[in-house]
């Protein structure tokens, strides 16, 4: 006996089974929007290491003023248009707030610089750039998270892109690995106050408004880092933002405190929300090869056979950390 036509129409026509397609379809699309608000952050935080360059050599700021004058504009901005919401809803949170904002900003900057004055520009962005692994590990201890193999595998083989990647020059040349134990721990720790950062913002994200939460990271780095200013013998140079035949110092510094703080926060911490810290993080093991790519193009630059290498084991791993599934 043929089925009538009203059961074949009522069963394509399934209304239950259209809201899960449609929310099958809304949840992809919003894990690939986290995953294009991660890449656009870590490209804006390879770049930015050319601006801070800048400022540093150029108009020889330290870094704490070029921390300082950076995350002033970013949070006057965002004050601006989220003054509506000043108050956290519990003091818990607040602390956990000022937590977060000074891991995320005092802590893991001006140790990352600080150490750049003990050990090479290439052992900082190796070591710096193990955030994930942190991450991983405090997942695993604190919320009992197990990693899948692609997780492990990916990280495993985006860490081995990045060292191809910033070690390129020297492997060329036949130069080593140098160790500097004062410079080396030191990143080592901006590596894992940034991953404290994560896992401690993890139960903030679903509670608050992103730019709510950005603005509270940029006080409480703000007001820590201050004093650091106060007290550094070195003068001011302030002077040198304001100087209109040299163009070039506030247009990198408001590069720094638009898009490589404003923008990238917020699309970072969103894409936290969205895929989740360890998958977000991930992407900073993109960080030296933007940073690779951009010296070339901005300062001229020379990229060696194995940065191309590290460039595609970075990208390799990042898919296998996305694609394998199994636990």
């Amino acid at each position: 006996m043929p089925t009538p036509v009203w059961l074949v129409e009522e069963s394509a026509h399934n209304p239950t089974s259209d809201m899960i397609l449609e929310k099958k379809n809304n949840w992809k699309n919003n894990k690939i929007a986290g995953h294009i608000g991660a890449l656009l952050t870590v490209i804006c935080w390879g770049c930015s290491f050319i601006a801070s360059k800048v400022l540093m050599e150029g108009a020889d700021m330290t870094p704490v003023e070029v921390y300082v004058y950076r995350f002033v504009i970013a949070y006057l901005l965002m004050l601006a248009f989220t003054f509506r919401e000043m108050k956290s809803k519990s003091w818990a949170d607040e602390l956990q707030m000022a937590l977060c904002g000074i891991c995320s900003g005092t802590l893991y900057y001006l140790m990352e610089n600080y150490a750049l004055m003990y050990t090479s520009t290439g052992n900082v962005s190796l070591l710096s750039s193990i955030s994930p692994i942190f991450i991983a590990i405090l997942l695993a201890v604190i919320y009992k998270t197990k990693m899948r193999s692609g997780e492990i595998i990916g990280s495993g083989v985006a860490f081995l892109g990045v060292a191809l990647v910033i070690m390129s020059e020297s492997i060329s040349k036949g130069l080593g690995f140098e160790i500097h134990p004062i410079g080396d721990f030191l990143a080592l720790l901006s590596a894992l106050s940034w991953a404290v950062y994560s896992i401690a913002i993890k139960r903030l994200i679903p509670i608050y408004n992103t730019f709510f939460l950005t603005r509270k990271l940029f006080f409480y780095g703000l007001i820590t880092s201050l004093p650091l200013l106060i007290i550094q013998d070195e003068p001011l140079h302030l002077r040198v933002l304001f100087d209109i035949s040299q163009p070039i110092f506030l247009l990198n510094l408001l590069f720094l405190a638009v898009m490589c703080s404003i923008m990238a926060y917020l699309l970072w911490n969103s894409s936290m929300k969205i895929i989740g810290p360890l998958a977000t993080n991930n992407y900073l093991y993109f960080q030296p090869p933007v940073t690779m790519i951009a010296g070339c193009l901005i300062l001229g630059e020379t990229i060696y056979p194995f940065g191309y290498v590290g460039c595609g084991l970075v990208l390799l791993g990042l898919v296998i950390a996305d694609k394998v599934k199994k636990s």
